[in-house]
């Protein structure tokens, strides 16, 4: 698929997630946070643009710079906004649009995710720990292994001869990105993907994000309540979405779903892995209508 294409298609993912209301827990268009707001996840939305299309554009499949993409579209969001708005929608991202680049069809990207991971380096790793850095976005490193806020950490990485793959493998049992990058994507592509490409085509597009975050939240306990709140906490928000998806054809769904919202927001209980699962999700039901 055109490079071009598939930035636009990153694109279009991104600010159709965050537009997804009223989205529990999560900035949305009608509910700002204190430190950051609506506006400000539609220009990370724009401006990872530029990287993930020169990240699709010739690319060595034996070495395909995956970190530094990442580390370029991060570091771009940063020059326009100064919160964490979008790392997890960029990791995510990133391998499934260079995949989709090298693909005959559609049914070869999730294959060539897993090929590209296996062939990520010492240097995208250290790529990948710079923009955590100045995502600032903790959980994913703090760990007593390769530490991403240790000062020694990128030395650390070269000494012990660390690829992205491996360091993400090492953060999978706690984070669910790292997870998915390392695992074939399954809550993406067997859950989030298919959920959304069935329903948009018989729902709003609202509606179809929104049903979509709810899915993968009911199914896969979000790994950024899990770390600031304990395992139990993440797995009682997945349950109570699952009874709240049981309500779905009723008349007052809407109003139980912003009761939710209300509920997660005052509590603090914010599934932001969840929506960039769902966004990735977004991104490869468009890609596969444009393949």
């Amino acid at each position: 698929m055109d490079p071009f294409e598939i930035a636009k298609i990153a694109q279009i993912a991104s600010a159709l997630e965050v537009s997804g209301y009223p989205k529990p827990g999560n900035v949305h268009r009608t509910r700002d946070y204190d430190d950051m707001e609506f506006e400000d996840f539609i220009i990370s939305g724009i401006v990872i643009g530029d990287a993930i299309r020169e990240a699709c554009t010739d690319v060595d499949v034996e070495n395909p710079q995956l970190g530094k993409y990442i580390l370029q579209a991060v570091s771009e969001t940063d020059r326009w906004i100064k919160n964490n708005t979008n790392l997890g929608i960029v990791m995510m991202t990133t391998p499934i649009a260079v995949a989709a680049s090298i693909s005959e069809n559609f049914d070869e990207i999730r294959e060539n995710i897993k090929l590209l991971m296996a062939n990520t380096s010492v240097d995208d790793a250290c790529d990948l720990y710079d923009a955590i850095n100045i995502a600032d976005a903790g959980g994913m490193g703090d760990q007593d292994e390769y530490d991403v806020a240790s000062d020694n950490a990128k030395q650390e990485l070269r000494d012990n001869n660390q690829t992205m793959y491996d360091v993400l493998k090492i953060s999978a049992p706690w984070d669910m990105l790292a997870r998915e990058m390392t695992s074939d994507m399954p809550a993406v592509f067997e859950i989030g993907y298919p959920t959304y490409h069935e329903l948009k085509q018989e729902k709003s597009k609202n509606e179809a994000c929104l049903l979509t975050f709810l899915t993968i939240l009911s199914h896969v306990p979000d790994t950024l309540i899990s770390r600031k709140y304990g395992d139990d906490e993440a797995l009682k928000i997945s349950l109570m979405t699952r009874d709240l998806l049981k309500m779905k054809d009723s008349a007052d769904f809407l109003d139980r779903v912003g009761e939710f919202d209300d509920y997660l927001f005052k509590n603090k209980y914010n599934p932001g892995t969840t929506a960039d699962l769902t966004a990735a999700s977004i991104f490869v039901s468009y890609l596969k209508s444009n393949f």
